[in-house]
């Protein structure tokens, strides 16, 4: 036998990512096929920066690290192609054609049913060094998981008006147990 560490098969923690990430997909699916129904609005946080991530320079300057969209009212073009999702929204009066990758996708959550998932932030087997995993690990926590957002039309308006940096807990969309 060898001393050597054997590879582990059954990554669960890599199983229960993509189970996860399923979810925003099957969503995102129903919205590009029949609109979102009712009072359902979706947050999505994915981090800019990430691979596979396409979205105007002035939006990743002003957004370094993650950035937080909301689908509502207005938006186009929601698509699903393999393992990213395209959808054109509007800032300040300017419609821009997002490219986002499931893999970048660090929260997603649902106000109207009170339901929020997060994602790890490397997936699929990527590495990480030991100082991103501790930055993951504060990122992680519930309190800072979510920034606040609003459907982009609105969001200028408000931002003019509230000092940035605010962060919604994720504990609000969860559903509380009786």
């Amino acid at each position: 036998m060898s001393d050597a560490p054997q590879k582990d098969l059954l990554r669960y923690d890599l199983m229960l990512q993509e189970a996860l990430r399923s979810v925003l997909r099957k969503t995102l699916e129903i919205a590009a096929d029949s609109g979102l129904p009712g009072n359902h609005h979706l947050f999505i946080t994915f981090r800019t920066q990430a691979e596979g991530v396409e979205i105007a320079d002035y939006l990743v300057a002003r957004y370094q690290d993650e950035m937080t969209i909301v689908l509502q009212h207005e938006y186009w073009g929601l698509e699903i192609e393999g393992d990213q999702f395209s959808v054109t929204l509007s800032f300040s009066n300017r419609h821009e054609r997002l490219v986002i990758p499931f893999s970048a996708v660090v929260a997603f959550a649902d106000p109207a049913v009170n339901f929020g998932l997060q994602f790890d932030k490397a997936v699929k087997g990527e590495a990480q060094s030991e100082s991103e995993s501790k930055d993951d690990s504060k990122a992680a926590e519930p309190s800072k998981a979510l920034a606040a957002s609003s459907p982009p039309a609105e969001k200028d308006k408000e931002e003019e008006e509230a000092p940035s940096g605010n962060v919604v807990a994720l504990d609000r969309f969860r559903k509380k147990e009786s």
